[in-house]
C-alpha cells in the first residue's frame, strides 16, 4: 500500500501537489498513540482534502484556509478528542455553518477520513477516531438542517 508524505505546510497552498509518494513503511500499523500520529493523520487527511474535487473547492477557494494557521489547529483538536490533552480552544461549528456544504460534502470527508486512518493506524484509538469523526460529521449535518438519517450508524 503507498502513501504520500508531505515535506512542507507549503503543500497544501499549490495547485499541483508537492508531496512526493513514498512508499508506506509502518508494517503492521500501529494505534493512534502520539501527538505525532495525529499530526501524520491531520497532514495526510488534508493532503486528500486537497487533491479531492468535491472538498478542495470549499476549503481553497471559498473558506479559503490558510494551510499555516488551520493545521496547528486540527493537530489540537484531534488530539483533544482522541487523548484529551485539552489543547483546542475555539467553536469549529460556526465556521462551517457559512459554507455552501451539503451532504455529499459531509460523506466525502467521512469517506476520506476513514480511509487516511485505515492507510495510517489500526487499533482502538483508530477506531474511535473514524467513529467520532462521523459522530461530528453527523451533529453538523443535524445543526445544518441536513441530516435525515446518520452517515455511519454506531
Amino acid at each position: 500500500m503507498g502513501g504520500h508524505q508531505c515535506v512542507t505546510l507549503q503543500c497544501y497552498t499549490q495547485e499541483q501537489p508537492c508531496c512526493a509518494p513514498t512508499p508506506m513503511t509502518k508494517a503492521p500499523f500501529h494505534d493512534l498513540t502520539t501527538q505525532d500520529d495525529i499530526k501524520a493523520l491531520v497532514d495526510t487527511f488534508y493532503q486528500h482534502v486537497n487533491q479531492d474535487e468535491l472538498l478542495a473547492p470549499i476549503f481553497n477557494d471559498i473558506a479559503q484556509v490558510d494551510w499555516e494557521h488551520h493545521l496547528p489547529k486540527m493537530y489540537d483538536f484531534w488530539g483533544s478528542v482522541l487523548f484529551g490533552s485539552m489543547a483546542y480552544k475555539g467553536q469549529p461549528f460556526p465556521k462551517h455553518l457559512a459554507l455552501p456544504i451539503e451532504r455529499a460534502h459531509f460523506t466525502r470527508w467521512i469517506a476520506l477520513f476513514t480511509q487516511t486512518v485505515d492507510e495510517l493506524f489500526a487499533g482502538p484509538t483508530a477506531d474511535d477516531a473514524k467513529a467520532k469523526a462521523a459522530s461530528i460529521a453527523n451533529i453538523f449535518q443535524m445543526k445544518m438542517g441536513l441530516w435525515a438519517t446518520p452517515l455511519v450508524k454506531r
